[in-house]
């Protein structure tokens, strides 16, 4: 069998596969939460800093809805580790938009593309946010 055939095959499997897993992930959080009682979501949201509400579509969006806005700064040179601890509040804000969004496609290509810095303004919804971040020193990588 040939080799490329052989070498795609396995990166489609791999992809699925890790698309399965993400799948089952976000179910399980989701019916996590659902387990819970009203009073206890309402303490774990205020706990976040978040609304009950948004506590229950963040945990069906999945662990992993918002791993794009990481690498999105990266890409534009903002160190994503500096805005967590110095802008928490901002930083779980920026999260949240990122999990419901609803161009992640278009994101995910401009990042594997390496064109995300020059494009991601006509469609991030946090572009505001790191367009604000670009333009502080202290969140730059060094």
């Amino acid at each position: 069998m040939d080799t490329a055939v052989t070498d795609a095959t396995r990166t489609v499997f791999s992809r699925l596969t890790e698309w399965f897993s993400r799948s089952w992930e976000s179910a399980a959080e989701a019916d996590m939460i659902a387990s819970l009682d009203d009073s206890t979501i309402r303490s774990i949201a205020h706990d976040c800093g978040i609304s009950p509400d948004q506590l229950i579509e963040l945990a069906k969006a999945g662990p992993h809805a918002a791993d794009e806005m990481v690498v999105m700064m990266r890409a534009l040179n903002i160190d994503p580790s500096e805005v967590e601890l110095r802008l928490r509040n901002e930083f779980r804000d920026m999260q949240i938009t990122c999990s419901h969004c609803a161009s992640k496609s278009e994101c995910r290509k401009d990042l594997a593309r390496g064109t995300a810095a020059e494009t991601f303004a006509h469609y991030c919804g946090n572009a505001e946010s790191l367009n604000a971040l670009r333009a502080n020193p202290d969140f730059l990588i060094a």
